[in-house]
């Protein structure tokens, strides 16, 4: 099967190639738009698109050549749906690389079935499984938020930091949510916290009572939802708090959202949470630079931005927008040595790396690429106070 597609999109990509150099070159953006992140998703796009308007308007990619990007719906939980989905913007679209996909299970889905077998770059912004940084890739997947891995242990931190030692759990059944509860608990317990029970559920139910009530009868100080804002988790908070359960909430990368405060408001005033984030410069700097044009406080905008930076930037290193040849210029353009690229400074990046120069691409995040194209990353911590999200520091 994975001949026939390679086959079926190799004969598409020379099919369009003439009219695709022609006119620019096209980069995928494979997000769930319907789902269970469906309110992140838009402002995630809008991010990767500010960067590659940033590219066209400077004229400075590979001889004045425009990008166009192609948004494609990953639904963050439909392997089936999204593999098609990809195989779509590759063989149809004739894209030359991937700004996604978001959720950890559709994003190694897309990885294995579609990406290897085409030959694809994909840089996800938000798929933080820890079993991705293993995936065989053939060195063409990188991330810029940081793996699960790295979140359980800020977790345990910050609940450890607060006096919190007994936690229930419960995590979306899938890639990311078994992925991110086994991480926290390895971390939690081995700093001498105990986790009364942890347990999944599966979104698009209309009534979590029953989850919840196995919840309740383990007991905890705090119940941690390693969930979705648009679903499964958000169910588990309503039924945590109408039936007394819990009314104190750890919420990690997938809950942290507007919807969040709009749902519940000071009902979970105390609760806590972290998301991928920095305090840098190049945060700063992307916020003034999007002003109203999206919500910048919205998880992921500014690791979108700095993915889609990432391929054009790569393209330029190499001479070429084919994801083979500028593959393994990622690494290089992510990282010192070189010249330090704030967003904005897109075309100023270009033009370096056109003369022969060299970059280090900081961008929006502190983007830092570790071995195997993880992304060392940080977290904004948060405190619901007043029925608003607010931030109390970095980490």
């Amino acid at each position: 099967m994975k001949k026939f597609l390679a086959a079926t999109a190799s004969a598409a990509l020379l099919a369009g190639a003439a009219q695709a150099d022609d006119h620019g070159v096209k980069i995928g953006i494979i997000l769930g738009f319907t789902g269970p992140i469906e309110s992140l998703t838009p402002h995630m796009a809008d991010g990767a698109e500010m960067a590659m308007k940033e590219v066209t308007e400077s004229g400075k990619l590979l001889g004045g050549k425009a990008v166009m990007p192609v948004r494609a719906d990953s639904t963050c939980v439909d392997a089936g749906a999204a593999t098609a989905a990809a195989e779509r913007l590759i063989t149809s679209e004739g894209v030359k690389g991937i700004m996604g996909a978001d959720c950890s299970g559709v994003t190694g889905a897309i990885l294995s079935n579609v990406a290897v077998a085409n030959g694809m770059v994909m840089i996800s912004p938000s798929a933080t499984s820890p079993g991705l940084s293993d995936a065989e890739d053939d060195g063409l997947f990188f991330r810029t938020a940081p793996s699960d891995a790295r979140q359980g242990v800020v977790m345990t931190d910050v609940l450890m930091e607060q006096g919190i030692k007994e936690v229930a759990v419960t995590y979306t059944n899938n890639d990311y949510g078994k992925g991110l509860a086994d991480s926290f608990q390895a971390a939690f317990e081995a700093a001498g916290g105990s986790v009364t029970i942890s347990a999944a559920h599966e979104d698009g139910k209309a009534d979590y009572s029953a989850e919840v009530a196995a919840l309740a009868a383990a007991g905890g100080d705090r119940l941690v939802v390693a969930g979705y804002v648009d679903q499964g988790g958000n169910g588990i908070v309503r039924a945590s708090l109408d039936s007394g359960a819990f009314d104190s909430f750890h919420f990690p990368d997938g809950m942290i959202g507007a919807k969040l405060e709009e749902d519940f408001g000071s009902e979970i005033n105390g609760s806590t949470g972290q998301v991928p984030g920095t305090d840098s410069p190049g945060a700063t700097t992307f916020a003034e630079l999007v002003g109203d044009a999206f919500d910048v406080t919205s998880p992921y905008t500014g690791e979108s931005y700095d993915a889609a930076a990432l391929i054009m930037l790569a393209m330029q290193a190499a001479g070429s927008t084919e994801p083979g040849d500028y593959k393994s210029k990622i690494m290089d353009v992510a990282n010192a040595p070189g010249e330090q690229i704030m967003p904005g400074e897109l075309g100023k990046a270009l033009e370096i790396l056109a003369n022969g120069g060299e970059i280090d691409y900081v961008g929006a995040t502190a983007v830092e690429m570790l071995d195997g194209g993880d992304a060392a990353g940080g977290y904004r911590e948060i405190v619901f106070k007043d029925g608003m999200m607010d931030t109390v520091g970095y980490r």
